[in-house]
């Protein structure tokens, strides 16, 4: 007998199931929102936020985000949710953002922070965990950083991932693996991935603590090895006193010719010796959290200068699960941005048209004025 088919919607609730969502926003209850995101009053010259869904949008509340509203301002806010460790488990973040005022120069990337984060002080020194997002600036700069901190410093992607630069809508996405893999999506499309340890040119722990414990049968080798050097120095002519006593005395070696000259240095053969002495020493960060493992995530956050104001930030999401955050994806940024494509190009064609019919205005109060102009002239002309 066929085992019973499982339905396709079981199969999508058991994955939402499995699926652990760390962190979700889409800004859909209006203003509650300032009762989960809190600013930094760090700076008084910080710029300030505001719920809007811009001047164009595929749907006026769903499309409702966190816009930038002054120009030539640094901005930081954040909001908090229960901390986690992503060890031994994939991490994703997401989020979707819009330079409706086609950015010229500024950032629209996020930040993710350690749960003790000072979240009324957050400013640039605040540490974080993992910068990621487009930033803009000039022509030189148009990329999508991703930034790692790591043993205490930040660490930049090695390769050059260019950012979105027209006014739409568009989703980024960057997944993290516990295999050392990444990859960063713009539009649900993969536009980069890899190896983390060969694009940061880092090492992973676990490859350091195998060295340091090859190191270690390493230094018994060497132990092992001296002891068998010296045994090339000492006097084969020599004999043991008739009146050693092993018992007392221990037992009994021959005395040496002259001591040798590289016992400090010997080390087993066909090692480098900069490789050797590098691994002997002790590494006091070989503890628990490997590249791209973070021991308590508590925060997301903006912090960033922008020139112009305008940008919207929305639909951020923090899970462990790909197919989640690609579903999640698809359910919102993936509904709105072809209706938001349509208005704006509705409204560009709105645009034309009252231009042109301002020019014809100018042009038929051109004529009138200069008709006006002429007929004084002729009446100056009679008069005279």
């Amino acid at each position: 007998m066929a085992a019973p088919r499982v339905p396709l919607w079981a199969i999508c609730v058991l994955r939402v199931a499995l699926a652990t969502v760390y962190f979700q926003e889409e800004f859909l209850d209006g203003e509650r929102w300032r009762n989960r995101w809190v600013p930094s009053t760090n700076d008084s010259q910080f710029g300030h936020f505001r719920l809007s869904s811009g001047n164009f949008y595929g749907h006026k509340e769903k499309d409702k985000g966190l816009q930038t509203t002054q120009n030539s301002r640094f901005y930081a806010i954040s909001a908090r949710f229960k901390p986690f460790s992503n060890k031994g488990k994939t991490l994703i973040v997401q989020y979707t953002v819009k330079h409706e005022q086609k950015m010229d120069c500024g950032g629209g990337y996020i930040k993710l922070f350690p749960a003790d984060v000072d979240q009324k002080n957050l400013n640039g020194k605040s540490q974080y965990y993992i910068m990621f997002g487009p930033d803009i600036c000039g022509f030189d700069i148009k990329t999508v950083h991703v930034i790692l901190h790591f043993k205490n410093q930040y660490h930049a992607n090695k390769k050059s991932i260019r950012c979105k630069v027209d006014s739409f809508t568009h989703l980024y996405t960057l997944v993290l693996r516990p295999d050392l893999t990444y990859e960063v999506k713009i539009d649900g499309q993969s536009i980069e991935s890899g190896s983390i340890e060969y694009d940061w040119q880092l090492t992973s722990l676990k490859k350091m603590e195998k060295a340091s414990a090859e190191a270690e049968g390493w230094d018994q080798a060497a132990k092992d090895k001296s002891q068998d050097w010296e045994k090339h120095f000492l006097d084969a002519s020599a004999s043991k006193p008739s009146d050693w006593n092993s018992e007392l005395d221990g037992d009994w070696q021959a005395a040496m010719l002259q001591k040798p000259p590289y016992q400090d240095g010997l080390k087993p053969e066909g090692i480098d010796k900069d490789v050797w002495l590098h691994q002997k020493m002790k590494n006091n960060y070989l503890t628990e959290y490997d590249l791209s493992e973070f021991e308590n995530i508590g925060a997301i956050g903006l912090e960033l200068w922008q020139v112009r104001s305008g940008t919207i930030f929305d639909n951020f999401l923090i899970t462990d699960d790909e197919e989640y955050a690609e579903n999640f994806g698809k359910a919102t940024w993936g509904e709105t941005k072809g209706p938001e494509k349509e208005m704006d190009a509705i409204q560009a064609k709105e645009e034309v048209k009252k231009a042109q019919e301002e020019d014809e205005d100018d042009m038929f109060m051109g004529r009138f004025t200069g008709r006006e102009n002429s007929f004084r002239a002729f009446h100056r002309k009679n008069e005279l």
